[in-house]
C-alpha cells in the first residue's frame, strides 16, 4: 500500500471525524436554542397521565374561572415543577401573575411575620388586601391508615387563592353536648371543610343562646341522648328563619326516647328508624360485607344534577328514612327530593342479637329503601329552609375501618363518601359551583364488591395458568414434529 492511497484513506477519516464532530454541535446547539426558546414562550406541557396529575384539575378551573379579584402568587426556593404549576394558573385567569423571588433582601417582612429563612421553600399569594403564606411542609400530607405521603400542592394553592379572595366564608357549626362520637372523629371532615373556604365552629345551644345569625349550615350527629326543649326551640327559630341542616342520623338502636329531637324532624316530616338496613345485592355491598351498603346518588339531584360521573356513597348499618305522605309534606309546606335508595335486594333488621348476614324470618324487605334525601320547608315566598339527611354518620368520620388483616381505611374515604358531603354542604352554601369530584393522587383502597373481587381473582389466577398449560402444549407438540 503505498503512501499517497494511506493519505487518501487518512483525510476521508480526518473528514468523516469533522463532520460527525460539526453535527454533533449542531444538534447540541440545536438543543439547547430550542429549550430556551420553548421556555421563554412558556409553552404548556403536554400531561399524558390518565388522572391528569400535573395539570391544573377540572375543579380548580369551574372555581378560579370566574376570578375578578388580582392575586399574585410569589415563590420562593422551590424548582421548576412549581414554577410550572403556577403558571397553569396564570393562564387560567388573567388576574393571577407570578413572581419568582430570587432573594428576600425586599421581602423582610415575611421573615417577621412567618419566621421564614433564607433557606425555606415557601409561596405567598396576595392581594390588595389580604396574604396567606403556604410552606413546602403545607402541600404534603399523610394518610395515617396507610403512612403514604400524598401530595396536596394544586389544593393548597387553589384554597389559598380562594382565601385571600373571599370576603365571606360560610360558617358551619356542629351541634354539641348530646353526641354519641366524640370532637375527635369529625376532625378529617371539619379540616376538609375548612379547605373549602369554610368556617368551622363547635356550638352548644344552651351556652351560646342560640344558633348564630350567620350559621349557613348546622350539623347534627348522631345522638346519644335527647336535646333539651331550649336546644329544640332555637333550633326551630333557626329553621324559621331559613337554616339549613346537614344531618347525619344513625338509627336508633338502643331506642331512646328522643321526644324533643323528633319535634324538629317533624317541621320537614321525616323519622328515622330503630332498625339497620342490610344489602342482599352482593353488588351494592363492600366485600362481601351486607352492612357496608354502597347507593349511588340520584345523578339528577340538585347535589350531583351538573356532574358528568355517578357518585357512590359507602354507609355503614345505615337506618331506614321514613318520609311523611304527600298530603302530611304538603300541609308543612315541604317537598322531598330522595338522593339514595338501597336495592331491591335490601332487607330491614331489628332483631340486632342475630348476626347472620343474610335475611331471615324476621326481617322485613327494604326494596327501595331511602337512606339518604333532602327535604325543602318552604317559610314564605323568600324564605325556604333545606335539611340533607343520610341515615348514618360512621360514613363521615375519620373512623379507620379494617379492609383486611394489615389495612385500614377512614371511613371518610370510602367511595366517594367525602366528595358526596362536601358537595352536600356546598349546596347548602349556595356555591353550586363547587358541586365536582375533586382531584384524587392518593392510593387507591382496595374496596370491592364481591363480584367485582371475583372477577378480578379469575384474572390473577387463571390467565397465568392458562398462558403456562399453552406453552407447554407448543413445547410437546414442537418437540413430537422434531
Amino acid at each position: 500500500m503505498d503512501n499517497k492511497f494511506i493519505q487518501i484513506i487518512k483525510n476521508k477519516w480526518l473528514r468523516s471525524i469533522t463532520l460527525t464532530l460539526v453535527l454533533v454541535a449542531i444538534i447540541i446547539c440545536a438543543y439547547f436554542v430550542i429549550n430556551f426558546a420553548i421556555e421563554k414562550a412558556e409553552i404548556a406541557d403536554i400531561d399524558l397521565t390518565k388522572e391528569k396529575l400535573y395539570s391544573i384539575s377540572q375543579q380548580t378551573k369551574d372555581k378560579l374561572q370566574n376570578l375578578d379579584t388580582d392575586v399574585t402568587i410569589s415563590i420562593y426556593n422551590f424548582g421548576d415543577s412549581m414554577m410550572d404549576l403556577a403558571n397553569q394558573y396564570a393562564r387560567l385567569n388573567e388576574h393571577i401573575k407570578i413572581e419568582k423571588v430570587e432573594n428576600l433582601l425586599a421581602k423582610t417582612e415575611w421573615k417577621t411575620d412567618y419566621g421564614v429563612t433564607d433557606t425555606s421553600a415557601f409561596l405567598v399569594i396576595t392581594t390588595a388586601n389580604r396574604e396567606k403564606m403556604i410552606q413546602e411542609y403545607d402541600l404534603v400530607t399523610i394518610d395515617y391508615s396507610t403512612y403514604e405521603q400524598i401530595d396536596i400542592t394544586e389544593e393548597k394553592i387553589t384554597n389559598g387563592i380562594l382565601d385571600v379572595t373571599t370576603v365571606v366564608k360560610p360558617k358551619i357549626c356542629f351541634l354539641t353536648g348530646h353526641n354519641i362520637y366524640s370532637e375527635e372523629y369529625f376532625q378529617y371532615l371539619q379540616n376538609a371543610f375548612t379547605e373549602e373556604v369554610n368556617e368551622v365552629e363547635e356550638l352548644n345551644l344552651i351556652t351560646a343562646g342560640k344558633v348564630p345569625d350567620d350559621c349557613k349550615v348546622l350539623v347534627i350527629t348522631a345522638l346519644k341522648e335527647d336535646i333539651k326543649e331550649i336546644e329544640r326551640d332555637r333550633i326551630i327559630d333557626y329553621i324559621k328563619k331559613g337554616g339549613e341542616i346537614l344531618l347525619l342520623l344513625d338509627p336508633n338502636l338502643e331506642n331512646v326516647k328522643l321526644t324533643n329531637f323528633q319535634k324538629v324532624l317533624d317541621e320537614y316530616g321525616v323519622s328515622v328508624s330503630n332498625g339497620v338496613i342490610l344489602e342482599g345485592d352482593s353488588n351494592k355491598m363492600v366485600s362481601g360485607a351486607p352492612n357496608f351498603v354502597i347507593a349511588t346518588i340520584n345523578s339528577s339531584s340538585s347535589i350531583t344534577k351538573n356532574m358528568t360521573m355517578d357518585l357512590n356513597v359507602c354507609l355503614m348499618n345505615p337506618g331506614r328514612l321514613t318520609i311523611a305522605s304527600d298530603d302530611k309534606l304538603q300541609e308543612k309546606n315541604v317537598t322531598s327530593e330522595i338522593l339514595a335508595t338501597v336495592s331491591d335486594k335490601a332487607f330491614y333488621r331489628t332483631d340486632l342479637q342475630n348476626s347472620s348476614q343474610s335475611k331471615i324470618s324476621s326481617d322485613e324487605d327494604a326494596n327501595g329503601n331511602t337512606i339518604v334525601a333532602m327535604l325543602t320547608k318552604q317559610i314564605d315566598d323568600n324564605t325556604a329552609s333545606k335539611l340533607i339527611v343520610f341515615t348514618n354518620t360512621v360514613f363521615a368520620t375519620n373512623m379507620q375501618i379494617p379492609i383486611s388483616q394489615s389495612h385500614a381505611s377512614y371511613a371518610l374515604d370510602f367511595s366517594n363518601n367525602k366528595d358526596v358531603i362536601l358537595n352536600s354542604v356546598s349546596y347548602l352554601t349556595e356555591r353550586e359551583d363547587n358541586i365536582t369530584i375533586r382531584k384524587n393522587i392518593e392510593v387507591v383502597n382496595y374496596e370491592v364488591t364481591e363480584a367485582q373481587n371475583k372477577m378480578i381473582l379469575t384474572i390473577i389466577f387463571t390467565v397465568p395458568v392458562f398462558i403456562i398449560v399453552v406453552g407447554i402444549v407448543i413445547w410437546i407438540l414442537r418437540r413430537r414434529k422434531k
